[in-house]
């Protein structure tokens, strides 16, 4: 009684995990066994296997068919596994050569017709399989995105027919082609937002740097307009941070077409988001908002009506630049490198400072409101920047002002200073160390920054984002040392005093 085996490959985080799939017939009562720690999608396989088989003209042998999922300590999860289960299958009744399948790895949904759907988890699949030495067998709408893996053999079928016919000859399947980057549509220009001067100075001060943002002021100044602009800013992805974010994207099921994108992505939850949608988790552990947003920007629009828990999960993902997703029989671990923006109304009512417009509970109303925001979390932000409404004779008669191309040209050149300074492509000041900073600090700067630092009661942390910050000033200003006046203007963005 041989034993068929074929890969495919399970999922930790955006790590493909080696699963192999072994099948094997022999005798006994007819029966068709799954075993391997299957989850419900997995042991729902054996009827679409059936009936994509029973499609076919095919059926099983009256046999007892016992299908192993080895590891079999490790939880098995998601309906990929219905194609290498099939071919497995397919090669113990000899209907294919079982050689044939020696050097590939599989995954695919199988319809009751034996069509092929597509799965989440190709693109770390097809590195999965490239590092092991094999060839990838997936859906046809999904070879390009298994393509961007670089060289591997790829069979791209539309249906187990087709692979049926290519394993035993009678045809030969084309190798897909990777996908030409998808051209992102311009996003809306920084020249559309009127007035609100210093509020784009920080923008492009925190797009220089990649530097955490707050801002804060009443409704309609335009919070939500700037943050939008930001991505319009941002330089493009390294090829190593766009196959990342695409790796994320994958699992996620969210590649459209196997386009990967240069552009950094934006991710903007509503603040009903629970905490599994933020940081991810759920039955299968699944990336969050935060993981979505790798690389890119995390807007978080009315900050303090997210709920309290999610808030908090932020803080460690900021510092460490990733999602531990903790459970009882293993943690799966995310990328979350993101640059967070947050907008709020000072108060609830949003009209605090505003003469006659102000609710009867100001100004009590503000310190509850912004109290839902912990001074931790707080203390994680680079900037904070008020902002003020304005006048109806401003907004229609401002000249407009520049655009998102001429700043994301600053933008650029900052980000190539930081780049040289480190000697690393995917350097930004928003990670760079205290001890790497401090030797370009003139003395003077570094005395003011102490001074000021002790009066504002700033953490070690808020301290060291605020020297960052001048640093980034500094960049966009082509200075190659940190003097008062870029540390003097970083100050002005702690607003808040920092929490330990």
């Amino acid at each position: 009684m041989p034993v068929i085996r074929l890969s495919s490959f399970g999922f930790s985080g955006i790590e493909a995990l080696p699963v192999e799939v072994q099948v094997q017939i022999g005798p006994g009562l007819p029966s068709l066994s799954l075993v391997g720690l299957p989850d419900k999608a997995v042991a729902e396989s054996r009827e679409r296997v059936r009936a994509a088989l029973t499609g076919l003209g095919l059926s099983l042998p009256p046999k007892r068919i016992v299908i192993n999922l080895a590891p079999a300590g490790v939880q098995k999860e998601g309906s990929h596994f219905d194609l290498p289960i099939a071919l497995a299958l397919l090669a113990a009744m000899e209907i294919i050569p079982a050689e044939e399948l020696f050097s590939f790895s599989a995954l695919g949904e199988l319809a009751l017709d034996g069509a092929i759907a597509p799965v989440c988890g190709i693109l770390p699949a097809a590195f999965g399989a490239a590092q092991r030495g094999h060839g990838l067998i997936c859906p046809a709408s999904q070879g390009g995105e298994a393509a961007l893996a670089g060289e591997l053999e790829i069979l791209a079928a539309e249906s187990l027919q087709q692979l049926i016919a290519h394993l035993t000859g009678r045809t030969v399947l084309s190798s897909p082609a990777s996908v030409p980057p998808a051209e992102e549509p311009a996003g809306p220009c920084l020249s559309e937002v009127k007035g609100q001067e210093s509020a784009k100075r920080a923008l492009e001060i925190a797009a220089a740097g990649r530097h955490s943002l707050l801002l804060v002021g009443p409704p309609g100044a335009g919070k939500s307009m700037l943050a939008a602009r930001l991505p319009g800013l941002l330089p493009d992805l390294t090829l190593r941070q766009a196959l990342e974010v695409s790796m994320v994207r994958s699992i996620a099921g969210l590649i459209e077409g196997g386009r990967i994108s240069a552009r950094p992505p934006y991710r903007d939850p509503h603040h009903s988001a629970s905490q599994a949608a933020l940081v991810g988790g759920g039955p299968r552990a699944r990336p969050g908002e935060l993981s979505l947003a790798h690389h890119g920007v995390l807007f978080l629009d009315e900050l303090p009506e997210f709920i309290r828990p999610a808030l908090e999960a932020l803080r460690q993902p900021l510092e460490s630049g990733h999602c531990m997703v903790s459970r009882a029989a293993a943690h799966v671990r995310y990328p979350a490198r993101v640059q967070l923006v947050a907008a709020m109304n000072p108060c609830r009512c949003g009209q605090l400072g505003q003469a006659g417009r102000e609710c009867s509970s100001a100004p009590g109303c503000a310190e509850s409101y912004q109290g839902r925001v912990s001074g931790p979390l707080l203390d994680r932000i680079d900037m904070t920047v008020a902002m003020a409404p304005i006048p109806a004779a401003a907004l229609t008669r401002a000249p407009p002002g520049e655009t998102s191309a001429t700043v994301a040209g600053r933008v650029l050149q900052a980000r190539r200073r930081q780049v040289e300074r480190a000697e690393d492509a995917e350097a930004c000041n928003a990670e760079t160390p205290l001890d790497a900073l401090l030797p370009d600090v003139d003395p003077e700067a570094l005395a003011l920054a102490e001074k000021a630092a002790a009066q504002l009661g700033l953490s070690n942390r808020g301290f060291t984002r605020c020297v960052r910050v001048a640093r980034s000033i500094a960049d966009l200003e082509g200075a190659a040392r940190i003097g008062k006046a870029h540390l003097a203007e970083a100050l002005g963005y702690r607003q808040r005093s920092g929490q330990a």
